[in-house]
């Protein structure tokens, strides 16, 4: 199936590890130019080389700086000529508890997504082929683990996007959500916890029906899919990737 990527313009954040790195890579392989950023200049540089042929270009950038992130979205659109796809995917993980957990949810999950959004607006109205994804999880749809800011602020991401697929259609701006499950890589969150919490990963194992853990490349083709023009009647929906894990009726 052809997507239509090829020649489009991407951006994402968060996009050297896990989950944004396959999501990089998916892009480029389907022939889109990309531009990526994540805190550590040395993991940017190292993908940006793997990736070769200049599909794609890549900086060190805190997404809790506003005026850092804004002034790295123009240049970036301005270098690959436009801007058709955002994928905003750095999340602060919710690692933390209390108010500091709060705190950093907000401020990397909710308002790093806000503000690359709003940078890349001006780019995305111009272009005729314009998504946003929004990078959620299924523990923003339903109970998982106890009371986690991580759940909150990432329901506050669904919300964000659905609102803005619905004013944003009539300037041919889709934008959904891909809420991810369980998902297992080696220096990820659950590999984390496989190493140093091994009664939590055998729990979360066990509910998932699928027997397995998702792996990134899986959350990254459907991201990828919704950016495309192949979903481009697609717009406010939230698709979860969780191997049958959440036990909602999906509506």
């Amino acid at each position: 199936m052809d997507l239509g990527l090829d020649g489009l313009k991407a951006l994402v954040t968060g996009g050297t590890r896990g989950i944004g790195r396959a999501i990089v890579e998916r892009l480029a392989a389907e022939g889109a130019e990309v531009a990526l950023c994540a805190r550590d200049a040395a993991a940017v540089s190292a993908l940006v080389d793997s990736l070769g042929d200049g599909r794609a270009r890549g900086a060190a950038v805190d997404v809790a700086d506003g005026d850092a992130l804004k002034a790295w979205v123009d240049e970036a659109a301005r270098a690959m000529g436009g801007l058709d796809i955002v994928i905003p995917n750095v999340s602060a993980l919710g690692g933390a508890l209390g108010e500091e957990g709060w705190r950093r949810g907000f401020d990397i999950d909710i308002m790093g997504t806000v503000r690359t959004i709003d940078a890349a607006m001006p780019w995305l109205e111009k272009s005729a082929a314009a998504a946003i994804v929004v990078i959620a999880t299924t523990a923003a749809v339903e109970e998982f683990f106890g009371v986690r800011p991580y759940a909150s602020v990432k329901a506050a991401l669904v919300n964000h996007a659905s609102i803005l697929a619905s004013n944003l259609a009539s300037k041919g701006i889709r934008a959904n959500t891909v809420s991810p499950g369980t998902i297992y890589f080696e220096d990820g969150t659950w590999g984390q916890r496989k190493r140093e919490a091994p009664e939590v990963f055998r729990v979360a194992l066990e509910r998932n029906p699928m027997g397995r853990m998702g792996r990134p490349e899986e959350v990254a083709n459907a991201a990828v899919f919704l950016a495309s023009p192949a979903a481009s009647f697609i717009t406010g929906a939230n698709l979860v990737v969780d191997g049958g894990l959440t036990r909602r009726v999906q509506y």
